[in-house]
């Protein structure tokens, strides 16, 4: 096995309850890392590991979060920004010779606040801990999506984009301080939210990625795992996208 140096790391997860965020906490805590689970739904942590419930779009709410987590271990070394949620919806759906449908201020603002906002406010109020501590790693979750676009996707990959710039700015700026930031950009990964997805669009999904196959959890949460740890550590930018080739097949 390789080392990778997270064993006794405190590592927080947001939307740690199901899903991705759930694989990864797990993935870390194999690794001996110390997970703080952060979620608004009820959920476990892995052994060892803590869960918080947590609005991730609230600045309150996130301090709060944070200060139960260095008042138990101390200090933050990773930070894994996962949260997520989709409200999908055209821009404007025109049917017949009429508007049919927009996408709603509510539904924007919903997405723009989990998936977006909330990357901000938690990496913030982590960022200084981080610095005292003398370094880190911050990871981000994008998605192919905002790297190529999507329909009916406007608010999503909206978000999913701004994750990607702000990842190089925060790389740029806490640098020096010896603080990686990274986005991982999955492809169509078979979360329980994906597999409520009609059949017949799952299996579109399956045909546009060339190794044939939908993601797991886990090969995000693998994923995660190697961006923080010691292998991956002259890797500070980037976009890792893990999506089975997905890209190159569209």
């Amino acid at each position: 096995m390789i080392e990778t140096g997270l064993k006794d790391k405190v590592v927080v997860v947001t939307g740690a309850a199901a899903g991705i965020g759930q694989a990864t906490a797990r993935r870390f805590a194999q690794e001996g890392a110390r997970v703080a689970c952060w979620d608004v739904k009820d959920g476990e942590p892995p052994p060892g590991g803590s869960f918080q419930k947590v609005d991730v779009t609230q600045s309150t709410s996130v301090s709060a979060a944070v200060d139960e987590v260095i008042g138990r271990w101390g200090t933050i070394h990773v930070l894994v920004n996962n949260a997520g949620i989709l409200r999908d919806a055209q821009l404007v759906k025109y049917k017949d010779g009429a508007v049919a449908g927009i996408m709603s201020d509510d539904q924007f603002d919903a997405v723009i606040g989990v998936n977006l906002r909330a990357v901000f406010l938690c990496t913030r109020a982590v960022a200084p801990h981080m610095i005292r501590g003398g370094g880190g790693v911050i990871l981000n979750a994008s998605s192919v999506v905002g790297l190529y676009g999507n329909f009916g996707q406007t608010n999503y990959v909206a978000t999913k984009s701004g994750v990607i710039g702000m990842t190089r700015v925060w790389a740029r700026e806490l640098g020096r301080y010896g603080i990686r930031v990274n986005a991982v950009a999955p492809g169509f990964i078979a979360t329980d939210m994906v597999k409520s997805i009609p059949e017949k669009i799952l299996q579109s999904m399956r045909e546009h990625t060339p190794l044939g196959r939908m993601g797991q959890p886990e090969d995000i949460a693998n994923a995660y795992v190697w961006l923080a740890s010691d292998a991956a550590s002259f890797v500070s930018g980037t976009v890792l996208s893990v999506d089975g080739g997905v890209v190159t097949g569209t």
